[in-house]
């Protein structure tokens, strides 16, 4: 198991990954994918039983990416763990690629098809109940966006998941507050969000989702009570890790420029020196 500062290298290692990746390709999500960086990062790392050796064991832990969009994140990931080759992401987005803007399970390590906001709940939800009814040992995480939690299937599903008593479920909500039409509180409003699911069954937990340490707390926790599914809201920067595209709207699906990358990169390898000689908390 990787220790806490390997971890936070690990993280830059793969948001320089997902730029190249991006920057190659001519398209993708960017911000949204370096959200979701260091969650992806503690789960594979730390907290998910699995890995290429062992994907068709019937009780390895499931992962399903809700938040199909950022799936660059999880393609870089994936690469790391071994599941393909790190050459294979350079045809991302190419002509006949399986790696296309969206998870498909065509790609080595990935679960389920996902992209259409608001199905990967649903998809996880009944992962999940299976595994009751089949007495597996395995767990199901999820992975949603903020801004697809406008989508009706999510509080179907998680009625479903409470009424089932789903603590075998764990879904993480990466809250960067930013959708590709503005602000989720101005094109349609989650808050209280935390409440909502609460009063759906839910136990919930808020962290910080681009901090290391304190996703590696809350992920050990889980499950947080007995008979409910774990929710944690991820609390995020979108784009964190590369100043000018922090918090950033436009930086939704957008690809950078020859100078925007060399500034990325080099704030990049910045922070992995500090990080190294233990200058970043």
């Amino acid at each position: 198991m990787m220790d806490i500062q390997t971890l936070k290298l690990k993280s830059v290692e793969y948001r320089r990954t997902i730029l190249e990746i991006i920057k190659q390709s001519g398209a993708g999500h960017t911000a949204g994918s370096l959200s979701c960086t260091d969650i992806l990062n503690v789960l594979y790392n730390h907290v998910l039983n699995v890995s290429p050796q062992h994907f068709t064991d019937p009780d390895r832990d499931r992962y399903i990416q809700s938040k199909g969009h950022s799936v660059e994140a999880l393609y870089t990931v994936l690469a790391d763990k071994g599941f393909y080759p790190r050459a294979a992401l350079e045809t991302l987005n190419q002509h006949q690629s399986h790696f296309i803007g969206h998870p498909t399970r065509k790609v080595p390590g990935v679960e389920q098809n996902t992209g259409a906001l608001g199905h990967g709940l649903s998809l996880a939800v009944g992962t999940a109940l299976a595994a009751k009814k089949d007495g597996r040992s395995y767990r199901v995480f999820t992975l949603l966006g903020d801004g697809e939690l406008a989508e009706g299937s999510s509080w179907e599903a998680s009625m479903t998941a409470a009424h089932y008593e789903l603590d075998n479920l764990v879904v993480i909500i990466d809250r960067n507050t930013l959708q590709i039409t503005g602000r989720t509180e101005e094109v349609n409003r989650l808050e209280p969000l935390a409440d909502k699911f609460l009063a759906f069954g839910y136990a919930v937990r808020h962290v910080d989702g681009n901090d290391i340490p304190a996703l590696v707390e809350i992920f050990d926790q889980i499950p947080f009570e007995k008979g409910k599914p774990s929710l944690i809201v991820a609390h995020t920067i979108k784009g964190k890790g590369i100043s000018f595209m922090e918090d950033q709207r436009a930086w939704h699906h957008k690809v950078p420029n020859d100078e925007q990358f060399q500034r990325a990169m080099q704030e990049l390898e910045q922070a992995h020196a500090q990080i190294a000689q233990g200058s970043i908390a």
